[in-house]
C-alpha cells in the first residue's frame, strides 16, 4: 500500500520517499515508492509528471493492493529518493478539477442536473449531464453562478469519513465503497467524494469559461476551461475575432452582422453561378452536338472532346445534357484538372464503366462507374490528347 501524500496536501511540490521496487517494463522503468505526491490517472483526471531523482516520471497509475506505480525514464536504485512534481501541470489540473466540482454543483443547485461523467483533456474539459434538455440560457446561468462562487474565494477543504458519515454531512454523490473515504468540500456550496487534487480556495480557479455543449445520447456534454486555460482561450478567441474583423473591415461588435450578410451574398452568388453554369452547359452541349456527325447505322453520335477549365461536375453536367437530347456516346476531359467523364444515352450498347477503367488503366489513372456513366482522372493533364486518341481507337 502506498501512502498518498496528495490526499492531504495537493500543494506539495517536493517530497522524500523510499524506492521499494524498480523493474524494467519496455523502454521505461516501473517504480514503486512507500509514499508519493504523484497523482495517478483516475476519476477523469490525468496523472502527474515530474522527476524522481534525475529520472523523468512519464506516467503514474494505480495498481493492485492500493499501490501507486511510477513509470520513469531511468532506473532508480532501492533506497531514498526525492520527488518533484511538475507544478505547472499540477496547478492546471487542480484548476480544471476544482472548476468541474463548482460547475457540477451549480447545475445541481439551479436545475437539478447531475453530472454522470467528467474528463480532463489536454486543452479543455467536459462533463456529461443527465438532462432531457439543455439551453444556452441555462448554460449561461450555470457559468455565472460558478464564477460567482470563484470570486467569493470560498475555502476548499478535504474531509474523511465513512459513506454513512459523508451522507449525513450532505454529500452530493452517493458512494458504494466501504471504509474511510475522501471528500472535497467547498464552503457552504458543495460536498463531493473525490480522490483528486484540488485548490485550497475557489479564487485560485481564476474563472470558468463554457465553450460549447452538445447532445450525447441520453446526456448533454458541456465543454469548459478554467484558470490559465480560460485566459488563453479568451485571448485566442479575441485574436481570432480581431482577425476576422480586420478582414471584413468592420468593428468587433459588427462581425456577426457582417458575416451573416456576407454568407447571404455568397449563397445568392453561388445560386446565380449555378444557373449560369447550367446555361453554359446547355450551350456547350448544343455546340458539341452540332459539331458531331454519325456514321453509326442507328444514328448514335460519338462525341470526344477536351474542355478547358472544367470541373468534374461540369463535365458530368454537359454529358447529361448531351445524352438527354440525342442518342450519343460521350467522352469529355478537362485540360485543367485531368478529370474524364464517359457517358451514353439510355439504352446504349456499350459498357462505359468497363471502357473507362480499361483505357484509364493504360495511362495510370483511376476511376469507375456504371454501364451508362463513369468518371475518373488522369495523373498527368499533359496526356489528355493521347488519352482521347486511345478512346477514339477503342470506340472505332
Amino acid at each position: 500500500m502506498t501512502e498518498r501524500l496528495y490526499y492531504h496536501d495537493s500543494f506539495l511540490r517536493e517530497f522524500d520517499a523510499q524506492v521499494i521496487a524498480c523493474e524494467p517494463e519496455g523502454d521505461r522503468w516501473k517504480i514503486e515508492l512507500d509514499r508519493t505526491a504523484f497523482y495517478p490517472t483516475s476519476g477523469g483526471q490525468p496523472h502527474d509528471t515530474g522527476k524522481l531523482g534525475d529520472a523523468m516520471v512519464l506516467e503514474v497509475a494505480d495498481a493492485e493492493g492500493e499501490k501507486v506505480v511510477h513509470y520513469a525514464s531511468a532506473a532508480i536504485a532501492p533506497g531514498p529518493v526525492r520527488g518533484q512534481i511538475d507544478w505547472t501541470r499540477r496547478l492546471d489540473h487542480m484548476q480544471q478539477h476544482t472548476g468541474q466540482h463548482l460547475l457540477s454543483a451549480a447545475f445541481i443547485e439551479l436545475f437539478q442536473f447531475p453530472t454522470v461523467s467528467f474528463h480532463l483533456g489536454a486543452e479543455s474539459s467536459t462533463i456529461d449531464l443527465e438532462a432531457t434538455s439543455l439551453s444556452a440560457t441555462q448554460l449561461e446561468e450555470a457559468e455565472k453562478r460558478t464564477n460567482q462562487i470563484i470570486l467569493e474565494d470560498r475555502l476548499v477543504t478535504v474531509r474523511f469519513g465513512t459513506a454513512e458519515e459523508l451522507a449525513e454531512a450532505g454529500i452530493r454523490k452517493k458512494v458504494e465503497r466501504e471504509g474511510i473515504l475522501r471528500a472535497i468540500e467547498v464552503e457552504g456550496f458543495d460536498r463531493q467524494p473525490c480522490g483528486g487534487t484540488h485548490l485550497a480556495r475557489t479564487g485560485q480557479a481564476g474563472m470558468l469559461l463554457l465553450r460549447k455543449f452538445e447532445r450525447r445520447r441520453e446526456s448533454w456534454r458541456v465543454e469548459f476551461v478554467c484558470g490559465f486555460r480560460a485566459v488563453a482561450a479568451a485571448r485566442s478567441d479575441y485574436a481570432t475575432l480581431g482577425a476576422v474583423a480586420e478582414q471584413l473591415s468592420c468593428g468587433l461588435p459588427d462581425v456577426p452582422i457582417v458575416v451573416k450578410k456576407t454568407a447571404e451574398e455568397r449563397r445568392a452568388q453561388h445560386a446565380a453561378m449555378k444557373r449560369l453554369e447550367d446555361r453554359l452547359a446547355e450551350h456547350e452541349a448544343l455546340a458539341l452536338i452540332a459539331a458531331s456527325k454519325s456514321n453509326a447505322p442507328d444514328g448514335t453520335l460519338t462525341i470526344i472532346a477536351a474542355i478547358d477549365d472544367a470541373s468534374a461536375a461540369y463535365l458530368a453536367l454537359v454529358t447529361a445534357k448531351v445524352t438527354a437530347q440525342v442518342k450519343a456516346v460521350v467522352v469529355l476531359a478537362s485540360r485543367s484538372t485531368g478529370h474524364v467523364v464517359f457517358g451514353q444515352s439510355k439504352g446504349g450498347t456499350r459498357d462505359m464503366g468497363s471502357l473507362l477503367r480499361s483505357v484509364l488503366g493504360e495511362f495510370g489513372g483511376k476511376g469507375g462507374g456504371a454501364r451508362d456513366f463513369a468518371q475518373g482522372s488522369l495523373p498527368e493533364t499533359s496526356r489528355i490528347d493521347p488519352f482521347l486518341g486511345r478512346v477514339r481507337a477503342a470506340l472505332a
